[in-house]
């Protein structure tokens, strides 16, 4: 069966649906985009309408299909060192004070990390390539990694941690011969001894958050998604995970450099959680 596209009134009821779970906001000129982000789901399921779909998805019954739904309307675009800047301060100034805190004592070995929106892995890891780069250097420290995302689909393929050529191809020759081995032609896996640092967990970002107490919490590339009042509960949310001296690292478009107060700015993307002063 072929659907036709969303009313005006459907599309406004998903809009305000989709809001309310989890503070995308799904802009007023993408009803043909929903609309086929939807028509997956219906044949997934067999549901013939979209009404009839919509009432699914409030019904107790169809709280196993809330997860399919999040998958097909979520975008999840990512990049191994995406905003290359950012994985700098993170390997030099950061790692640097990490180790000098450690040292006098200030601050336990291990150093906490959580990507608050990591997709299919690639923020993550490169997180953890970076610190494990500079473990090598000094390894009298340890981390630990979170990574979270709304989208069971692309938790999946994160935690499988595989990739293409053209995915890894940009990287460092010594970076891809030490984290990945080969599995074909086409077909790149992160090694276990970077796998096995991160632990991956679903999470609405709107939600209370599932750890607290990290060291640095990156949040890049999807609150541009969300409207002014769905920014505001997911920071107050993330703030609240971010130990005293931790950081949070944004995205350049995310729109919440006023909605930060709380935050002592360090860098254009670097904002941190001051330590409460006795």
């Amino acid at each position: 069966m072929e659907h036709s596209q969303l009313s005006n009134e459907e599309f406004e009821r998903f809009r305000e649906f989709i809001w309310h779970l989890c503070g995308i906001c799904i802009a007023e000129n993408k009803l043909t985009l929903l609309t086929n982000r939807l028509k997956r789901r219906l044949r997934a399921t067999g549901i013939e309408t979209y009404q009839a779909y919509f009432d699914f998805l409030k019904s107790r019954a169809g709280a196993s299909e809330l997860s399919g739904f999040l998958d097909a309307i979520t975008t999840n675009e990512t990049s191994f060192f995406r905003t290359e800047k950012h994985f700098e301060w993170l390997s030099t100034e950061f790692v640097t004070e990490m180790l000098a805190r450690i040292r006098k004592r200030e601050h336990e070995e291990t150093i906490r990390v959580w990507s608050a929106a990591c997709s299919t892995g690639e923020e993550v890891y490169t997180i953890a390539v970076c610190l494990e780069e500079a473990r090598r250097k000094s390894p009298v420290w340890k981390f630990e990694l979170m990574g979270t995302d709304i989208s069971q689909e692309v938790l999946e393929r994160a935690k499988a941690a595989t990739y293409s050529l053209a995915t890894i191809k940009d990287l460092p020759d010594g970076l891809k011969k030490r984290y990945f081995e080969s599995l074909g032609p086409d077909a790149f896996q992160v090694k276990s001894s970077i796998r096995d640092r991160v632990k991956f967990l679903s999470h609405n970002l709107i939600a209370p958050p599932p750890a607290n107490r990290f060291d640095v919490v990156f949040l890049r590339n999807v609150l541009i998604y969300f409207n002014r009042e769905s920014k505001q509960k997911v920071i107050e949310q993330i703030v609240k995970s971010i130990r005293p001296g931790g950081y949070l690292v944004i995205g350049p478009s995310e729109g919440i450099f006023d909605m930060l107060p709380m935050l002592k700015r360090i860098h254009p993307f670097v904002f941190q959680k001051e330590i409460p002063s006795k």
